[in-house]
């Protein structure tokens, strides 16, 4: 197969499927493919509702370059290079759960032909695209692997909400199972990316790179909230002490916070699976996971603590909590640990309230149980013995936090993620 040839398709339009076949689409025919008629639907309106790809350049990818979104199984059996773009969860184990890799494999051995190439970029341990992928394409497709057809690992490397490190920034690592393949698939995205690609030399190589760079840092967050326990318990601000120490110019500059999202706080239970198959216990990511699960219940119970301090009846007291996203300025709520926040509260009352622009309510009730208010900022305003800001969204920096307090000198503000003057908060993470 030669680049000009090249016929796209992308299985999965999530987070990381739609923006990287929108880019695609500037350069090669592209058709998107997800199961989900009511999302292809909406993006083929022009709309993303998660916000990745604005209404103009999914407009503009429609009518100019002839990119289509579809669920229609039969609109992507002409193209020759399948991008698999879908979700690695755990389960409630936290047990690698590959159905749907297992599921977007089916669907291309349904439509692959010889010579045609697959490429994954799902987060993955080593060894999951050739033992548990591409095993079932052939199943169904009747085709054999390296033979008839091939593949390449490229994870994925998209930063939700991230407006500055968008898809046709990133430098990407490439790699194929022959020599030929991973030649191909690196000149493929070397034709839509601005910073290029490293190829690398395997696809285990490959799917290893991108499970480290998670499981790095989810590391070095642990030790951040490590830190702010300890600090904390000794009464001193913990992000005065890393200002402190980011002087030196080899200190690694990170904060505490909550680990959230479908990446950092998934992706580490991949390897650690993995490495106890080959007989490895691996410590540091047990203990960085362990440690950063329970953060929402440190940041609960600090509240509380400060509460009491202060004279705040804990029982039945009002709380708002603002921001429930996994990260700030962004829609996604997939796996957020502000609901550990909101859990721990609830043992002491039912009064809270929680607010987020960014978060489509329906999906939080029906993900968390968790009803979002339908007030706005200003009606919020005086209410509350205690209020956590949980998570950045632009909107809430031109507030005073106190102003949300019924008592401005005895109620409590709790900031996590230390973007508030210390002097305008009771505590912060």
């Amino acid at each position: 197969m030669n680049i000009q040839d090249v016929k796209i398709a992308v299985i999965g339009l999530g987070y990381v499927g739609l923006p990287l076949a929108r880019l695609f689409s500037t350069k090669f025919q592209t058709v998107g493919y997800d199961l989900n008629k009511v999302r292809v639907d909406a993006l083929m309106e022009g709309h993303d509702n998660t916000l990745e790809v604005s209404d103009e350049l999914l407009r503009d990818a429609i009518d100019k370059f002839g990119f289509k979104c579809s669920s229609n199984l039969e609109d992507i059996r002409d193209a020759n290079f399948y991008v698999v773009a879908v979700p690695t969860p755990v389960d409630a184990n936290n047990q690698p759960d590959l159905r749907p890799l297992w599921g977007a494999s089916e669907t291309v051995g349904k439509v692959i032909s010889k010579s045609d190439i697959v490429v994954y970029e799902s987060t993955v341990y080593p060894g999951v695209t050739e033992e548990e992928c591409l095993p079932v394409v052939e199943r169904v497709s009747g085709l054999v692997f390296n033979k008839d057809f091939f593949a390449g690992y490229s994870p994925e490397r998209i930063n939700p909400g991230d407006k500055l490190h968008t898809v046709e920034k990133i430098r990407k690592v490439t790699s194929g199972s022959t020599p030929e393949v991973a030649d191909l698939v690196d000149e493929v995205y070397n034709t839509v990316l601005i910073n290029g690609t490293y190829k690398a030399s395997s696809i285990k190589v490959a799917e290893a790179s991108k499970i480290i760079e998670n499981s790095q840092r989810d590391v070095n967050i642990a030790f951040m909230n490590e830190l702010a326990k300890i600090f904390n318990a000794m009464g001193i601000d913990t992000h005065d002490v890393i200002d402190a120490a980011s002087s030196k110019w080899n200190f690694i500059k990170l904060s505490p916070g909550l680990v959230g999202g479908h990446c950092i706080s998934v992706d580490p239970y991949y390897l650690i699976e993995k490495a106890q198959v080959y007989g490895v216990l691996p410590r540091v990511m047990f203990a960085a996971r362990r440690l950063n699960d329970g953060m929402g219940a440190y940041v609960a119970d600090q509240t509380i603590r400060m509460m009491n301090k202060k004279g705040v009846l804990v029982k039945n007291a009002n709380i708002l909590i603002l921001g429930i996203t996994f990260k700030e300025n962004c829609p996604d709520i997939r796996n957020t640990k502000v609901v550990d926040i909101y859990a721990t509260l609830k043992e002491y009352t039912d009064n809270i309230t929680v607010y987020d622009p960014w978060a489509n309510h329906d999906r939080v009730e029906k993900e968390y149980g968790i009803q979002l208010t339908d007030m706005s900022l200003d009606e919020l305003k005086g209410h509350f013995d205690a209020v956590i800001l949980a998570v950045a969204h632009h909107e809430f920096e031109p507030y005073d936090k106190r102003d949300f307090l019924t008592d401005r000198s005895i109620g409590v503000v709790y900031d996590v993620k230390g973007v508030v003057k210390r002097e305008e908060v009771d505590a912060r993470l």
